[in-house]
């Protein structure tokens, strides 16, 4: 499936967001962000589906793509899925069928490599950057390991890890095919406007790189 455009995936911690999670994902919306994956695995799965439900028809109501992490009874009634480093995408694309959007995070490039495009539609590769999001949780690859896994794969690779406005360009000139966000926004004090920043960022680098 194609990428939702812009490519700028938002992942959600309601721990580290500024304002209420559905607040934050609106205002997100409010600034162009079309693609949004809920990650709230400490929560029980009613819970998750009570969030799915406050979320979704603020995210259809701007066309935005609604994912979930790793549940996959949750992702029917979704845009798609995102799995985990592991993850069995030929469970997720048998379950879910051909027009959902299934990701898989990966941090090696034997993993991208082995990641297999008839079931999935895109990789998380990272963390990019130091992230005060997962404190710890490395190396950094930097543009040039973000280069490393696109070479490895035939699939679309998303960068994550320490993204913001003022290093996209870095990791799109390293051919990623889009940004994914967390903490850049999750904690802004203005959502809205940090991610028409990184919008912003992104459509330039696109247009100056490819």
């Amino acid at each position: 499936m194609k990428l939702p455009a812009p490519p700028l995936l938002l992942i959600t911690d309601r721990k580290h967001a500024a304002l209420p999670l559905v607040d934050v994902v609106t205002a997100a919306c409010e600034g162009g962000c079309r693609w949004i994956s809920i990650r709230e695995k400490d929560l029980p799965k009613s819970q998750q589906a009570a969030l799915v439900e406050k979320l979704l028809p603020r995210t259809r109501h701007f066309g935005a793509q609604l994912m979930i992490h790793d549940n996959i009874p949750i992702a029917i009634a979704l845009e798609g899925l995102h799995l985990p480093e592991g993850g069995d995408a030929a469970k997720a694309r048998k379950r879910l069928g051909r027009h959902k959007l299934i990701g898989l995070s990966v941090h090696t490039p034997d993993q991208a490599v082995a990641a297999d495009p008839a079931f999935l539609d895109y990789l998380i590769a990272g963390p990019v950057f130091e992230t005060a999001s997962k404190p710890g949780y490395g190396p950094a690859l930097g543009p040039d390991g973000v280069s490393s896994f696109v070479q490895a794969t035939k699939l679309p690779v998303i960068a994550i890890g320490g993204i913001d406005a003022s290093n996209i360009a870095a990791v799109m000139r390293a051919g990623a095919a889009g940004g994914a966000v967390m903490g850049s926004v999750m904690r802004a004090p203005d959502p809205t406007r940090a991610v028409r920043e990184l919008i912003a960022a992104l459509t330039a680098a696109k247009e100056n790189f490819t």
